[in-house]
């Protein structure tokens, strides 16, 4: 059960329900295969069937959710073909979003970076799987905001959007009980202002775990 009600705000139900959603799932609070019903999700919100019918068909669109023959909704199970497709991207993406900031990557920002890894590595001590996720993602877009190319992160952010629940899976498996060796490479790299070892370490770290679950 979800139980997570709408905060007051600005916008209409169906989109503050839409952004809440899609945040549980990019940030891997809902494993693979879960099941979604309208009436569990307006119930659990307190909302009526059509906001919660128009987020969830906007989440369906952007791959968040699957959408069955049968009707069903659920968070997708991903097939080994479709994590290695994923991680491809990732590993496309997101080394030429590290390199576009690297010029705009002042000292303040790189400080920002390694105060968020001390984050991520409280998490990893607690074994906050959905915690975990989201600094190591919030990680990520700090550096790649400064890339100002707010088209290729968008796509960035509907593959990790689609990998929510997978990630998840990936934690378990990965049983982490330190700080990826790669965040320390990426903040040495923009440090040092080294292109080539940071565009590596990006796609090193963002495509490493994914093998595991696709082998």
């Amino acid at each position: 059960m979800l139980l997570n009600p709408l905060p007051e705000g600005a916008g209409a139900a169906h989109d503050r329900l839409y952004r809440s959603l899609r945040a549980r799932i990019m940030h891997g609070e809902l494993a693979p295969g879960v099941a979604l019903t309208l009436r569990g999700i307006g119930r659990d919100y307190g909302l009526s069937m059509t906001p919660v019918r128009e987020a969830l068909r906007r989440l369906v669109a952007e791959g968040a959710l699957a959408l069955s023959a049968s009707g069903r909704i659920a968070t997708p199970a991903l097939s080994n073909d479709r994590i290695e497709e994923l991680a491809a991207l990732r590993s496309l993406l997101e080394p030429e979003l590290a390199v576009r900031a690297l010029p705009r990557a002042h000292p303040a920002l790189i400080d920002r970076m390694e105060a968020i890894n001390t984050a991520i590595a409280e998490q990893i001590a607690k074994h906050d799987a959905s915690g975990y996720i989201r600094t190591n993602l919030e990680f990520h877009r700090t550096l790649y905001l400064r890339a100002q190319a707010p088209a290729m992160l968008a796509m960035a952010e509907t593959v990790w959007l689609q990998m929510g629940p997978t990630m998840r899976a990936l934690y378990g498996r990965l049983n982490r009980t330190e700080l990826p060796k790669n965040h320390r490479l990426i903040v040495a790299a923009l440090r040092a202002g080294d292109e080539p070892g940071l565009r590596l370490a990006v796609r090193a770290d963002v495509t490493q775990g994914l093998r595991l679950l696709a082998g």
